[in-house]
């Protein structure tokens, strides 16, 4: 007897009906998860409610006609394409911890109570995420290093952890977004069938003015700034910096490293863990006296690092001043802290292969193009899915790649150059996926940050205004062009 197969077997097309009700479910339970769970919500809650949603798609699936075997595949696929970004996750986990060890983040944060100021604060820090993403074309990289440094001298400051967030993200995407060696913008042309540097200098029509737009912003909620430090405490953060570390450029070495290897563009998981290994030579090089203090006492020297660094790795540093402000600056990292968005990351991918597996996704954009009448309405219509498929699949490069395919045909049947497109993914796809808890991005800042995408969202300026500017553009129709005759 010859086994049933999809394809000697009948599989339905799912309805309108079916394509909604996994996705309804999704955004009650995870209302349901802030509501009830707070800032929490992220560590168990929304796994759960992505879990019980695809089990809900699962059940449909099986309905029209669809094998277990194939469901799981899809699922098994699904978790495969998130296995890169969980190796970084593990990566950037022990260079955060190694290098608050080594004393690189504390001299970053040294430093920068030294020379920032709280009235432009916010905005120098946009601008020098953007900067550092443009050069390396890693919006993660840059937030995991220099971003978690400025969010150290936001906390000495006295000022907001999450505009100084919002203005971390804002400057990430805006480097990643224009950067030649960036996945994301080398992926979205690849996709449109345009050209990488065409689609670079198309972009900036509608980047500029989103960055610059967002820097003003800055600039205002600096000026208006009240701050609870003073330079008596500035200089007491300083003075207990310098007790616990020895503090000096050589500590800056180890992100000269990292910046170097990431624009002589070596992929992020050995760069990033470069990085970290770097980090754990500096630490036995430069702070002997600290891993002495964090060793059990009695300890030997040799043991004592050893152990130190060793653990450090895996589960991060808790470093003791007796002041709590300076404890939470100085201690984290470790690759068992990043288990958790681990594995929300992979139950969103779970969720998401299966709906495209199941033809819910697509059931989805054959409902938008028939409504979408005007050029306008077109962009409109792919930024919106772009969106949509960033909540549902979780993952920015499916929001890049899925729409991307689905609206290629319209776009050319229209006489619109792929530059429009691939603009148009970048303006949407990229850059709203921090926004989002449980997308991969959303919880790779999570997990570095220490803020939920829920208390940041609202000043992460750029991500914000770029995607309304490219709706703007298609309905006024400028900068829209199109195909030679």
């Amino acid at each position: 007897m010859v086994e049933p197969t999809e394809t000697n077997k009948i599989t339905k097309s799912p309805s309108l009906m079916d394509a909604l009700l996994p996705i309804v479910s999704l955004i009650i339970m995870l209302s349901a998860g802030v509501i009830y769970f707070g800032d929490n919500s992220s560590y168990g809650p929304n796994q759960i409610a992505l879990m019980a949603s695809m089990g809900i798609a699962i059940v449909i699936g099986l309905k029209n006609g669809f094998l277990w075997e194939s469901i799981e595949q899809a699922i098994v696929k699904g978790i495969s394409l998130s296995l890169g970004a969980v190796l970084i996750l593990f990566a950037v986990g022990a260079l955060i911890g190694t290098w608050l060890l080594s004393g690189t983040v504390p001299t970053m944060i040294y430093y920068g109570l030294q020379i920032l100021n709280p009235s432009w604060f916010y905005a120098a820090t946009c601008l020098i995420c953007g900067i550092v993403a443009l050069s390396i074309g890693s919006s993660w990289t840059t937030a995991a290093t220099i971003g978690v440094a400025l969010l150290g001298i936001a906390q000495g400051l006295g000022l907001s952890p999450e505009i100084t967030a919002g203005a971390i993200i804002s400057g990430a995407y805006f480097g990643d977004k224009i950067s030649p060696l960036s996945e994301t913008t080398n992926l979205a042309p690849a996709v449109a069938g345009s050209e990488l540097f065409s689609h670079i200098r198309y972009m900036l029509w509608t980047t500029v003015p989103s960055i610059s737009t967002a820097l003003v912003i800055f600039i205002i909620l600096g000026l208006n700034e009240t701050t609870s430090a003073n330079d008596t405490s500035i200089a007491l953060l300083s003075t207990q910096l310098e007790q616990q570390f020895n503090l000096s450029l050589a500590n800056l070495i180890p992100v000269a490293i990292l910046l170097f290897l990431a624009m002589k563009k070596v992929p992020a998981f050995p760069a990033v863990s470069v990085g970290a290994i770097v980090g754990a030579v500096w630490a036995i090089v430069f702070q002997q006296e600290l891993i002495l203090s964090v060793a059990e006492q009695g300890t030997d020297a040799f043991t004592a690092n050893l152990k130190v660094v060793w653990t450090t790795f895996f589960d991060g540093v808790v470093i003791e001043t007796g002041n709590e402000e300076l404890n939470s600056l100085l201690s984290g990292g470790g690759m068992s802290k990043m288990l958790n968005t681990i594995w929300l990351i992979m139950t969103a991918m779970s969720f998401g292969a299966v709906l495209e597996h199941l033809g819910m996704l697509r059931k989805f954009v054959d409902a938008i193009v028939s409504s979408l009448k005007s050029t306008g309405s077109l962009i409109a219509g792919t930024v919106t899915t772009c969106i949509g498929t960033n909540l549902v699949t979780a993952d920015q490069y499916m929001a890049i790649v899925m729409p991307g395919r689905m609206y290629k045909e319209e776009f050319q049947r229209r006489n619109l150059h792929p530059v429009v497109l691939s603009r148009t993914l970048e303006d949407s796809a990229t850059i709203t996926s921090p926004l989002i808890p449980w997308n991969t991005c959303g919880a790779y800042m999570y997990s570095v940050l220490l803020i939920n995408p829920f208390d940041y969202i609202f000043y992460c300026f750029f991500n914000l205004i770029n995607p309304v500017l490219a709706v703007i553009y298609g309905f006024v129709g400028f900068n829209i062009k199109k195909l030679a005759k």
